[in-house]
């Protein structure tokens, strides 16, 4: 019988508190095995890099990948904080200098309609007693927001049963890297049978001591880099596996060592001081924020979005500007600081009835969401905080809607400048239902902020 064991990491999401023990931990299972006369694989499952972290917004993610490199990782796949936080120009240069194979078989090019120049749609690895282990790579396919970043995304089935077909004769052991999610993970499991494992991620799902799903083995080691995963293969002398475990190491419990901490600092330190370089404007005045209020930086913002987005109208809540900005030269670093959410600016064009039903969608939340915890879908804050509008008004008694001062006209076409978030939250369905939307997915908002500032605020050219 032959031992294949493999390791694996998913979704660290910049959380580089935990990767000095982690890269311990990984040379050490690695090397503990393969003396055991173990065939080892390490692969990651994506979503290692958050551009919330300074140092992966300041090296657009360049860091991250000199940090993998450490590992000798033998396959990873990307998850949506790689493929969606840039754009295709950017995304084309991240692995340029990977010492590893990025393996991703649902991703094209939106114009060529090919993979992109940096990915494989699978790789075979071949264990000393000649057993061929095919990896593949599937990551969720937004088909919003990929054409957008210049991709086109392929779904779920039609690349899998692509793969399978177009392979079938070059594998005895299917591993899957699956940043798709757990739901889509067990339907796989059940229309796959030749799939032996799936790792999986995308929904920081943790199996402490995996699932066996029909012929298929889910593994999964939730999120932050908290969890490492460990899967252990026996495998007859027909290739064809005949036991399969799977169990997580928790990063906590592994020593830490007096260098642990200043290495994690450094980190920080890199991306402050590189931000902190780039230099934006020159505020005035500080810029208040206030989760509950109507404060100048929210303000600023509404004109921010509406200039850009060419609206007279729109909508932002308090707690998307997290700190103050204090008079004097503002940088890079103090935007990344107060806007680190990874959002877009998106108009919206609605009828004056379909604008009138949406205001009321926002008020009859406006005391919910003032406290309310928000999570997700790009939003890196705590609290969603009060809703602010420009350019519109909402009378509480007659539950009337303005637009500059002017009553909706029912039928006219009216258009707001908003973000994407709005969009993929449930509290607003008037957007997804009737809304003709438009994601500017070129810039972030503190990219757009940015250019706000630096436009109405600019720095001292002396």
């Amino acid at each position: 019988m032959e031992q294949i064991t493999i390791l694996h990491t998913n979704d660290l999401h910049s959380h580089f508190e935990n990767w000095p023990r982690i890269r311990r931990y990984l040379a050490a299972a690695k090397a503990s095995a393969q003396a055991a006369g173990h065939t080892v694989y390490t692969f990651d499952l994506g979503d290692n890099m958050d551009r919330v972290h300074p140092v992966t917004e300041a090296t657009n993610g360049q860091k991250n990948v000199e940090l993998m490199n450490q590992i000798g990782y033998d396959a990873v796949t990307i998850g949506n904080n790689e493929g969606l936080s840039y754009m295709r120009a950017q995304l084309d240069h991240l692995y340029d200098y990977a010492n590893f194979l990025v393996v991703l078989g649902n991703l094209l090019t939106a114009d060529t309609h090919e993979l992109p120049k940096w990915a494989v749609d699978h790789r075979v690895l071949t264990t000393k007693s000649g057993t061929r282990v095919l990896v593949l790579g599937l990551t969720a396919p937004y088909q919003l927001t990929y054409p957008l970043a210049g991709w086109l995304p392929v779904e779920v089935d039609t690349a899998l049963s692509q793969l399978l077909t177009t392979y079938a004769a070059d594998f005895d052991v299917c591993v899957l890297l699956s940043h798709l999610g757990v739901d889509v993970d067990r339907q796989i499991a059940k229309r796959y049978p030749r799939v032996n494992v799936i790792i999986g991620s995308h929904t920081h799902h943790l199996f402490v001591n995996g699932e066996q799903d029909h012929h298929s083995l889910l593994a999964a080691a939730g999120k932050f880099g908290r969890y490492v995963g460990k899967i252990e293969l026996t495998v007859d002398s027909q290739h064809r596996v005949k036991a399969a475990t799977a169990s997580v190491v928790e990063t906590a419990t592994l020593p830490e060592e007096p260098g642990d901490a200043a290495e994690i600092q450094g980190l920080h330190d890199l991306g402050t001081d590189i931000l902190s370089e780039q230099r934006v404007a020159d505020l005035p005045v500080t810029m208040e924020s206030d989760l509950t209020g109507q404060p100048r930086l929210v303000r600023e913002g509404l004109h921010a979005i509406a200039e850009y987005a060419g609206t007279q109208a729109a909508i932002l809540n308090a707690g998307l500007f997290l700190e103050d900005l204090p008079r004097g030269v503002v940088n890079q670093n103090q935007l990344h600081q107060i806007l680190p959410h990874n959002m877009h600016v998106m108009t919206v064009t609605l009828s004056g009835y379909d604008l009138w039903r949406l205001i009321q969608e926002f008020e009859l939340a406006r005391l919910f969401l003032r406290h309310f915890h928000q999570k997700g879908m790009g939003f890196r804050g705590k609290i969603f905080g009060e809703i602010n509008y420009l350019g519109i008004a909402y009378d509480q008694q007659t539950h009337q809607v303005t637009w500059r001062g002017e009553p909706l006209s029912p039928n006219r076409q009216y258009k707001i400048a908003v973000l994407d978030h709005y969009l993929f939250i449930p509290f607003f369905p008037t957007i997804s239902i009737v809304g003709k939307n438009h994601i500017l997915y070129q810039d972030l908002l503190r990219e757009v902020f940015a250019q706000y500032l630096g436009e109405h605020y600019p720095l001292n050219q002396d």
